[in-house]
């Protein structure tokens, strides 16, 4: 049978304040000692024992009707204050009286009996109280003897009596209190206990109580077929675990033991093709160690994700071997369309004789398509080589000035075809970079490129080169139409575009992904800037900048110091 929650360890605090719930009673209680102190001072005083007695007895009366207050505001603050009213009442009546030797001894014990009706942790305190009464009423007697105290020799025997009668039926109301209120709070105990055990036996896992060690010392909810409950009692969590997955096991549960929370996955040594996930808590409070071990049955997703492992593994495969295929017919592709360019450019400059009017369009639509097939080639080779790890990087040192001349020699054609304006500015002397200068010509190429294709008439692209400490910045800005915000993330990755339709047709999407593999082969960065309809500015940062060489046989230049 499978310990209760209450077996596991004793409990710290009732699920219900029992303290608040019984306050009314615990008024009754003061009142009816109310009524009873008033009816024996009334009663000492009719019997000629007046003065000392009645006081006394009157005083006592008093915190029995301060305990009414409890009907409108109960509270630990409240009780606290009543007990404190009880002590000083007690202490005053022993003093009047004679203490301990005095007709109204008994009722010394009148702040312990009160502490006892009001509960919590006030015994001590009520026990501390009836001690100061009993030695303030001895002190009292020994200060200034017979002129306080109204009985210098024995007590009276009736006065005494009823006194102590009174304080039994006092102390005998108060444990039955207690008695009443201990019972309530058990039964709210075992109600709450026993709805956390019916929500934990509907859960869909199975929920473990264990030692630090793993020992199970309570469980609740639906079990994994593979993990049944009876072992984990026997023999323990760590046996039914697949031996090679046991110190996984072991570090979730010593992480879960210094509070925090741990999930392991693990392999069933009764099934091993099932698999059960773990998930350990710490209990809070607990004392000693007790973890909380939620056991789920994850073979549906075991099975899920090696099904995903084994795919994206066929597909990088795949992928692979499309790069591989596609660098390694680098030369198989190039050669027939060198082929096609050089004899269309033949037949366009007529070099063995004129040709029809229609021909020669012809002639030149086939050079034309021919080079725009050839760029989109090299443009795929050179993204699949560096896909495959096959592009090699030329380190030269050149002046990077004479990069983007070039650059942009070979685009100003069609910039002044559109009407955009194509501008540059760099420094005055040279810029040296240690870098492969092909790349960065394909670099300043795709962005120069772009950047006049989607600028209308009457534009302007404008390149920038600067050094700033080692590295080179590279920027290309247009004020051509701009790149939505929510197309901005997608930019630089093979073959996406942004904007419509129109502007979808203009290119293949492979200039900006080929600019960011180059730059990143440098060990650099791309970012873009763009807002729509105003323009787009692409940065391109290459730590490539070369360190100018130290001036050999030159002297150190001193400041003068003037105030010498």
């Amino acid at each position: 049978m499978k310990p209760s929650l209450a077996a596991l360890e004793p409990p710290r605090a009732p699920v219900v304040d029992a303290d608040r719930r019984d306050g009314a009673a615990v008024a009754v209680w003061h009142a009816l000692w109310a009524a009873a102190a008033g009816l024996f001072a009334l009663g000492a005083d009719a019997l000629g024992r007046g003065g000392a007695e009645t006081a006394g007895l009157l005083i006592l009366a008093t915190p029995g009707l301060l305990g009414l207050v409890l009907l409108g505001r109960d509270g630990g603050a409240t009780r606290a204050a009543l007990l404190a009213a009880w002590t000083l009442a007690a202490i005053a009546a022993q003093t009047l009286t004679g203490g301990l030797t005095g007709p109204l001894g008994a009722l010394a014990f009148m702040p312990l009996i009160a502490a006892v009706v009001l509960g919590g942790r006030l015994a001590v305190f009520g026990a501390l109280g009836s001690a100061a009464a009993a030695v303030a009423g001895l002190t009292s007697v020994g200060l200034a003897g017979a002129a306080i105290s109204q009985a210098p020799g024995a007590p009276e025997p009736g006065v005494a009596a009823i006194s102590a009668l009174l304080a039994v039926g006092a102390a005998a109301l108060a444990f039955c209190q207690a008695e009443r209120r201990r019972a309530v709070r058990l039964t709210a105990l075992q109600a709450g206990l026993g709805r956390a055990e019916t929500i934990l036996a509907g859960q869909p896992g199975l929920t473990l109580v264990t030692d630090a060690s793993g020992a199970a010392l309570a469980a609740y909810g639906a079990a994994p077929a593979a993990l049944p409950v009876d072992s984990l009692f026997e023999e323990g969590l760590l046996a039914a675990v697949h031996a090679p997955d046991r110190p996984a096991v072991q570090a979730a549960l010593a992480k879960a033991a210094t509070g925090a929370e741990a999930q392991v996955r693990f392999a069933p040594r009764l099934a091993l093709d099932r698999r059960i996930l773990l998930v350990v808590r710490r209990r809070a409070g607990a004392a000693p160690l007790r973890l909380t071990v939620i056991a789920l049955d994850a073979t549906l997703q075991h099975a899920r994700e090696a099904e995903l492992d084994a795919a994206r593994v066929e597909a990088e495969a795949q992928n692979a071997s499309k790069t591989r295929f596609l660098a390694n017919m680098s030369h198989e592709l190039r050669t027939p369309l060198n082929a096609v360019l050089g004899f269309s450019d033949i037949m366009r400059q007529r070099l063995f004789g004129s040709l029809p009017d229609r021909y020669a369009e012809y002639a030149d639509s086939i050079h034309e398509a021919g080079g725009h097939l050839l760029d989109l080639i090299n443009d795929v080779l050179d993204v699949s080589r560096i896909e495959a790890a096959r592009y090699e990087l030329n380190l030269e040192r050149f002046d990077v000035r004479e990069t983007v001349s070039a650059a942009m020699a070979l685009v100003r054609v069609q910039a002044d075809d559109k009407g955009v304006d194509l501008a540059a500015v760099m420094p005055g002397e040279a810029l040296t970079v240690s870098a492969d200068r092909r790349a960065v010509k394909q670099i300043l190429l795709n962005l120069l490129s772009n950047a006049v294709k989607f600028t209308p008439s009457g534009g302007a692209v404008t390149v920038t080169a600067e050094a700033l400490d080692q590295v080179l910045e590279l920027s290309v800005a247009d004020t051509g139409v701009g790149v939505a915000p929510e197309d901005l993330a997608r930019l630089g990755r093979p073959f996406e575009q942004a904007g419509g339709a129109e502007q979808r047709a203009q290119g293949t999407g492979l200039g900006l992904s080929l600019v960011r593999a180059l730059a990143e082969l440098h060990q650099g960065t791309m970012s873009v800037d763009s807002t729509l309809g105003e323009g787009t500015a692409v940065v391109v940062r290459l730590p490539v900048v070369a360190p100018r060489p130290a001036v050999e046989g030159g002297a150190e230049i001193i400041p003068l110091n003037r105030s010498a």
